[in-house]
């Protein structure tokens, strides 16, 4: 996708019904990037796959349909990824952010306020829903404490919702829930996409959000629910994001980048300390670390949301060295 500022697009998208929402994409300079060699596209199966996010295991790697909600899945080093949850099961219509947990895979349910916790075979531990404010709702990524608990970004709303762990690893019995706020974030605008790409600190003891529309990034101190923002370069259209002891790698998705960026020991400051893209990048808003692989999807997300023509005939994740 070109870089490119768009006012005030309407996204259709159709659930239980037909809603719409209104995202300002932030405008946003021409970067200066570093083409990286020696990576390669894997495939993801599927004709809708519009692959928004990506989390990788030693066993799996899975990616999430925005479409259809289909969970795609493959081993490391496979050049093809296939459907593992279909499209629609347990009303899972769309999907954004995917992580792992243990035995447990996390989808979050985008536009639809859904949210839902598997095993690893694919049985439906529970599914949440966000709470009927009458505010539009993006659920949109989350993340892992060591302790087991798991945060919950909404991209529309100011909040952070909390799974306690207890409920991750119950028993799979299909359970239906309301998420439940946690925290509440400062510095939204409204209408815009907000709170996305959600990692814990090394020491577990914060979280690190990511902001969309502003680009600027926080610090929430569990223990407290103080948020600050850490002193650090703006980077519009941040989306997913991985993290590795204290480097943390940042999909921009609409610079079709990730960029790598250095936390200080206490979570305060940060720089970006590379910038890399590659051919055919195209709507990068998932990452992920696989063994000395950087996973990046190419999400086509410009089609999805905005009706523009189609770039590829095939969905890919983009597979690139991790150094």
């Amino acid at each position: 996708m070109s870089i490119r500022t768009i006012a005030h697009a309407l996204v259709t998208f159709t659930a239980t019904s037909a809603t719409l929402a209104a995202i300002t994409l932030p405008a946003t300079a021409a970067p200066s990037h570093r083409h990286q060699a020696a990576g390669y596209a894997i495939t993801v199966d599927g004709s809708r796959a519009f692959a928004e996010s990506i989390a990788a295991d030693r066993h799996y790697v899975y990616t999430t349909s925005i479409a259809d909600g289909t969970v795609y899945r493959g081993h490391p080093g496979a050049r093809t990824l296939e459907p593992f949850l279909p499209g629609g099961q347990d009303n899972r219509t769309q999907a954004t952010g995917i992580k792992i947990a243990g035995n447990r895979l996390l989808v979050a349910g985008a536009f639809t306020g859904r949210f839902f916790v598997y095993t690893s075979t694919g049985r439906l531990v529970a599914s949440y829903t966000a709470p009927d404010t009458g505010e539009p709702t993006l659920v949109n990524d989350a993340t892992v404490t060591p302790a087991g608990d798991v945060y919950v970004t909404d991209s529309f709303r100011a909040v952070v919702y909390r799974i306690p762990a207890a409920e991750v690893n119950a028993p799979a019995d299909g359970a239906h829930r309301t998420l439940r706020v946690a925290y509440r974030l400062p510095d939204y605008a409204a209408g815009q996409s907000n709170g996305n790409g959600i990692v814990a600190t090394p020491d577990g003891k914060s979280l690190i959000i990511g902001y969309y529309y502003s680009g600027a990034l926080y610090r929430l101190t569990l223990a407290t629910g103080e948020t600050r923002k850490i002193a650090a370069p703006a980077l519009p259209s941040a989306d997913g994001i991985a993290r590795q002891g204290n480097t943390l790698y940042i999909a921009r998705a609409v610079n079709n980048q990730v960029d790598t960026v250095r936390l200080s020991d206490d979570a305060t400051r940060a720089a970006v300390v590379a910038t890399r893209t590659y051919p055919g990048a195209d709507t990068t808003t998932g990452v992920a670390v696989s063994g000395n692989r950087l996973l990046v999807t190419n999400s086509q997300m410009d089609t999805y949301l905005y009706g523009d023509p189609q770039t590829s005939p095939l969905f890919t994740v983009e597979s690139l060295p991790l150094g």
